[in-house]
C-alpha cells in the first residue's frame, strides 16, 4: 500500500512541477489596437451612430473593446489640419490598422505613415448600405502588414 502512495506522490509532484510551464505556454493573445479618425465631431449624431455601429460590429465578430481590442478614436470635425495632427497621433500609437472616414483623412494618414494599414469607409449617406467594413478590419488585424482601401 505504501508503494501506491509513493506513485501518487510522484505523479502529484511531477504535475506540480510542469504546471508553471503549461501556464506560460498558454499566454493570452496580445490586445489589438484600432485607430479611428472620424470626419465629424464627437457630438455629431452621425459620428456617434457610426462609432456605435463600429463597436457593435466588432463585438459581433468576437472583439471586445477593452478586452482583446483597443479602439483609439479621434474626431477631425472636417478640419484638414486636425486630420494631419490626429493622423500623426494615431500612427504614434502603433495601431494594427486605422479606419478613415473621408478621402482627406486617407491622404493625411498616408503622409503620416506608409506602414500602418488604412481601411477607408466610404460615406454612403445617400445609399442603402452604411457598413463600416468590419470584416476587412478583422482580416487586417490578423495580417497587420497588408493594406487595403474598402
Amino acid at each position: 500500500m505504501l508503494d501506491i502512495t509513493r506513485r501518487k506522490l510522484i505523479t502529484l509532484l511531477g504535475g506540480a512541477a510542469t504546471w508553471p510551464l503549461a501556464a506560460r505556454a498558454q499566454q493570452a493573445e496580445r490586445m489589438r489596437c484600432i485607430g479611428v479618425l472620424m470626419n465629424t465631431t464627437a457630438e455629431d449624431p452621425l459620428g456617434q451612430a457610426g462609432s456605435a455601429a463600429f463597436a457593435q460590429g466588432l463585438q459581433q465578430l468576437g472583439w471586445e473593446v477593452g478586452f482583446n481590442v483597443r479602439v483609439d478614436t479621434r474626431w477631425g470635425a472636417g478640419d484638414t489640419e486636425r486630420y494631419r495632427k490626429y493622423a500623426t497621433e494615431l500612427v504614434a500609437l502603433a495601431p494594427d490598422v486605422i479606419l478613415a472616414t473621408a478621402n482627406s483623412i486617407v491622404s493625411a494618414l498616408q503622409q503620416a505613415s506608409r506602414t500602418v494599414p488604412i481601411v477607408f469607409r466610404r460615406d454612403t449617406r445617400s445609399g442603402p448600405s452604411r457598413s463600416l467594413r468590419i470584416r476587412r478590419v478583422r482580416r487586417l488585424c490578423r495580417y497587420p502588414d497588408s493594406s487595403s482601401v474598402a
